[in-house]
């Protein structure tokens, strides 16, 4: 292919965040193959995908990598498989807190196509950079021994799996200009309502704006927890977001980002990592959505705020967590600094009880919306982050 096509034009077409996996007695593998379906929100004539070992502690070796067209679930399409290279070798290792993008991969996309990304680890690997995502376009496989290239992973050694490990980004070279949207958050951004709001950017969207999701569950603007017990929570937003920013194409994002700094501090004498005093002022995170917006600026990109959830029934759940809520999200509503507010918040609550979710809006555990509400929060995107 000819390489001044691919030295421009290339927008991201599916994304995730890398964060820390849950911490397991059994945290390594060897002679292992992730196989990863995404769907390709954008047409083009080559993809590149990036792998990232952000929050390893040690090397990760890829042995090999290859893309192929998808056919349904783990199955691919064997006469469209295509290595993967990284600066014209099969194999890469990727320093720990670093990522790779792979060379150009001659396969032309169509938009909603799916093309599954397969990796193989013949090595001991630790499995620590990941993120667990759920809901629609979100299923990843994975099988013990080499099956980087077989079309179907064999019946008796594979297994389905959330968890997103290394694989951060696919992006498409496109011969028309095209742009992203990202929707960056916590574990109710890593759940479905990014994946609905795919499906309508497929439906109702412009054939040259894609949607990508930057979310990890536990994570919250102003801290991180720096031990065993929790890290998987993730890291705090001024080590995240400058990670996971730019985005190849981005010029909008959608940030529904704090419930967690909000609900987790209950007290040393109830949990000795979970200090009082790690519980911030409205203004504290005010100040932190606000050094969002400056990095995203500073980036080119459009932000529009999304205020947080109803939470009343939830296990930590106080009156005053529920005013800190409040006056945060009168702020979102009200501020110029941003570009938007999308009031998710107003959309899944209770009229008649603005603390709690509306009837069939709860997940059940009175922090995480129902699938239901989910979509109904995809559909209060402006149609406008959607167009070209």
């Amino acid at each position: 292919m000819n390489q001044t096509i691919l030295n421009d034009g290339w927008t991201a077409a599916w994304g995730n965040a890398i964060s820390i996996a849950t911490r397991r007695p059994a945290n390594y593998a060897r002679d292992l193959t992730l196989r990863y379906p995404v769907t390709m929100l954008l047409s083009g004539d080559a993809v590149r995908i990036t792998l990232d070992n952000f929050c390893g502690t040690q090397p990760v070796t890829v042995t090999k990598a290859a893309c192929a067209r998808a056919v349904s679930g783990m199955e691919t399409d064997a006469q469209s498989m295509l290595p993967v290279t990284f600066d014209g070798s099969r194999s890469v290792t990727i320093p720990a807190g670093s990522r790779v993008t792979s060379d150009p991969v001659p396969m032309a996309v169509m938009r909603g196509q799916r093309i599954a990304v397969s990796l193989y680890f013949a090595d001991f690997t630790e499995l620590r950079s990941a993120v667990n995502i759920t809901g629609p376009l979100s299923e990843g496989y994975f099988a013990v021994g080499d099956h980087a290239e077989s079309a179907q992973l064999p019946g008796d050694l594979y297994n389905s799996t959330n968890w997103f490990y290394f694989l951060s980004g696919v992006d498409v070279h496109t011969r028309r200009p095209a742009r992203c949207t990202v929707c960056y958050g916590d574990s109710i951004t890593a759940q479905a309502w990014p994946g609905y709001l795919m499906q309508r950017a497929l439906s109702e969207g412009s054939p040259d704006v894609s949607v990508i999701r930057k979310a990890a569950s536990g994570t919250r603007i102003l801290r991180q927890y720096d031990n065993i017990v929790y890290d998987s929570y993730g890291l705090r937003g001024e080590v995240r977001f400058p990670h996971e920013f730019p985005v190849a194409g981005a010029d909008a994002v959608i940030i529904q980002h704090g419930i967690n700094d909000i609900i987790h501090p209950v007290g040393v004498e109830v949990n000795r990592f979970r200090p009082w005093s790690d519980l911030p002022t409205a203004q504290e995170m005010i100040d932190g959505l606000r050094r969002y917006i400056e990095q995203s600026h500073q980036l080119g990109m459009r932000v529009y705020l999304g205020t947080l959830l109803p939470i009343e029934g939830w296990r930590t759940y106080a009156d005053f967590r529920d005013a800190l809520r409040c006056e945060v999200n009168e702020w979102m509503r009200t501020t110029t600094e941003a570009e938007g507010c999308i009031d998710f918040d107003k959309a899944v609550r209770d009229p008649s009880h603005p603390a709690r979710f509306a009837p069939g809006f709860d997940s059940g555990d009175h922090l995480h919306p129902s699938l239901k509400a989910y979509e109904r929060m995809a559909q209060e995107v402006p149609a406008k982050l959607l167009q070209k």
